[in-house]
């Protein structure tokens, strides 16, 4: 198994959701976060005034899959997040070695 972490645009995270559900993957752990990459944030005017924003909200989607999954997995994310600008985020894959639901106590390795 691996774990599917990406890091998206906000306003893309709808569009993820709905492209992987539609592929049957339907679980996963989604949070508000903030962070910077080669863009280094950006300039606002507000009021006359110029603020420099250099950690920009974001959204972490973990996801853990079966090893044969992780190509569609990815390859769903990029296609339903990416815009071509800078700041479309970036994701990584993770070695998972077992799984266990709470539940039942069922291991999934």
């Amino acid at each position: 198994m691996k774990m599917v972490l990406a890091i998206i645009r906000p306003e893309k995270l709808e569009d993820v959701k709905k492209a992987l559900e539609s592929k049957g993957f339907v679980a996963m752990t989604v949070n508000e976060v903030k962070g910077r990459g080669e863009q280094k944030g950006i300039t606002l005017q507000f009021r006359g005034r110029t603020m420099e924003v250099d950690l920009l909200p974001k959204v972490e989607i973990f996801m853990v899959v079966k090893d044969e999954d992780v190509d569609t997995v990815v390859d769903t994310i990029i296609k339903s997040a990416r815009t071509g600008r800078y700041g479309d985020g970036k994701i990584f894959i993770i070695p998972v070695e077992k799984s266990i639901r709470i539940r039942t106590g069922e291991f999934e390795t």
